[in-house]
């Protein structure tokens, strides 16, 4: 059914309606979806790369905004909705353990969360159910999710369709190798300073 859902995704990209289509898919991902928006970005930027930021940009804030959903969610509604959605994908022990990085890490677990191949979908609900500060919330979460989405874009733009395989096989290696540079940035500095 997976498979199926995820083909259904990728035949927006060769359809007018492909940007309204990555609008919906970046958004509802963010807050209970299970294909991630990466899928249809890099489709849509294979096949206009010139494009490529566009797309980006689009699925950024789309996303954003559906990880405010998804903060809205874990806020007002963790019992009602929240809750059954992790439950539904089988992540609720995953929850409570997102919710120890909240208590230690605060919002950048957000940071992690927004740019890794990690469900964004389980930190969105938890940042709520946790209230974390919301206004920080939202600004980590544009910076960690146009991070990943524009380097995909750019890639592609750079690069052309021949990247897409290679994005395929390593943006999840290369989403974390950065997350831990930035860490090991942000402890040089703390140790030099």
């Amino acid at each position: 059914m997976l498979r199926r859902l995820y083909e259904w995704v990728l035949h927006w990209a060769e359809t007018p309606y492909g940007s309204w289509a990555l609008v919906i898919l970046a958004f509802s991902e963010s807050s209970f979806f299970p294909i991630p928006p990466d899928v249809l970005l890099i489709a849509l930027a294979v096949s206009i790369p010139a494009k490529s930021f566009r797309y980006a940009g689009i699925c950024s804030l789309s996303s954003v905004l559906g990880g405010i959903l998804g903060y809205i969610l874990g806020f007002e509604f963790m019992e009602v909705a929240g809750r059954p959605i992790l439950e539904f994908y089988g992540v609720t022990d995953k929850y409570e353990y997102i919710r120890t990085l909240y208590n230690q890490y605060d919002v950048w677990a957000v940071g992690i969360a927004g740019f890794t191949p990690i469900p964004y979908k389980v930190f969105t609900i938890a940042a709520g159910a946790c209230q974390i500060n919301f206004p920080i919330f939202i600004l980590v979460s544009l910076l960690s999710r146009s991070a990943r989405f524009f380097l995909v874009g750019g890639l592609i733009y750079f690069f052309g369709p021949s990247i897409k395989s290679f994005i395929d096989r390593y943006l999840n290696l290369i989403s974390i190798a950065f997350v831990i540079l930035l860490v090991l940035g942000f402890i040089a500095i703390k140790w030099l300073f």
